[in-house]
C-alpha cells in the first residue's frame, strides 16, 4: 500500500516543489513566431482536423498551420496589416463579435430571470378555449404556452434593457443629414 501511495504522491510532490510554473515548451518556431505545446493542442482541438485525433490528422493540421503562419508573415512584410481596408475589416469584426457577446450575456441573464406561473398558463389556456383557438387538453398545451409566454417575457425584458440604455446615453442625431439621401 505504501508503494502505491508513493507512486502517486511522489510525482505530484516533485512537480509542486519544482519552483513554480515551467516555461512553455515551444513545439514550432517559424522565423520569429513560436507556438507552445498548449497553443498547438488548443488550436488542433478547435480545428476540423481535431475531430479525429490521429497521427495523420495532426500532420495535416501541422502542415496547414505552418502554411497559414507563413502567409500571415508574408502579408505583414507587405504591410497588409496596416492597410485601411484590413483595419476596417478588423474593426467591423471586433464590433460584431462584441455585440454578439453582449447580447448573449444579456440573454442568459434574462433567461435566468424569466418565470411564468402555472396560474398564468391556466388563464391563457382558458382564454384560448373560450376564443376557439385550441381543442387540445391543458396537459397537451402546457409546455407550448409556457414556452411562448417565456419568449414574450424575454423579448419584453430585452426591449426594456435597450430602452434603459437609450435613456442613460447622450444621443445626438443630425436629422437633416440622416434624412438626406444624397
Amino acid at each position: 500500500m505504501k508503494k502505491i501511495i508513493l507512486i502517486f504522491i511522489l510525482p505530484a510532490f516533485l512537480v509542486a516543489c519544482s519552483g513554480g510554473p515551467q516555461p512553455a515548451e515551444t513545439v514550432i518556431k517559424i522565423n520569429n513566431y513560436e507556438i507552445t505545446r498548449s497553443g498547438f493542442e488548443r488550436e488542433f482541438k478547435d480545428s476540423v482536423f481535431g475531430r479525429v485525433d490521429n497521427p495523420q490528422s495532426r500532420k495535416e493540421f501541422l502542415d496547414n498551420l505552418i502554411d497559414r503562419i507563413l502567409i500571415l508573415q508574408e502579408a505583414q512584410k507587405a504591410g497588409l496589416d496596416n492597410d485601411p481596408l484590413f483595419l476596417k475589416m478588423v474593426e467591423e469584426f471586433w464590433a460584431q463579435s462584441l455585440l454578439k457577446l453582449a447580447i448573449e450575456n444579456k440573454s442568459k441573464e434574462i433567461t435566468g430571470a424569466s418565470f411564468v406561473s402555472d396560474k398564468a398558463i391556466e388563464e391563457i389556456y382558458q382564454n384560448m378555449l373560450k376564443d376557439g383557438k385550441t381543442t387540445r387538453s391543458y396537459e397537451e398545451m402546457y409546455q407550448q404556452i409556457k414556452r411562448d409566454m417565456i419568449k414574450l417575457q424575454e423579448s419584453r425584458m430585452m426591449s426594456q434593457w435597450l430602452t434603459q440604455l437609450r435613456k442613460s446615453a447622450v444621443i445626438q442625431v443630425n436629422k437633416d443629414l440622416v434624412a438626406d439621401n444624397k
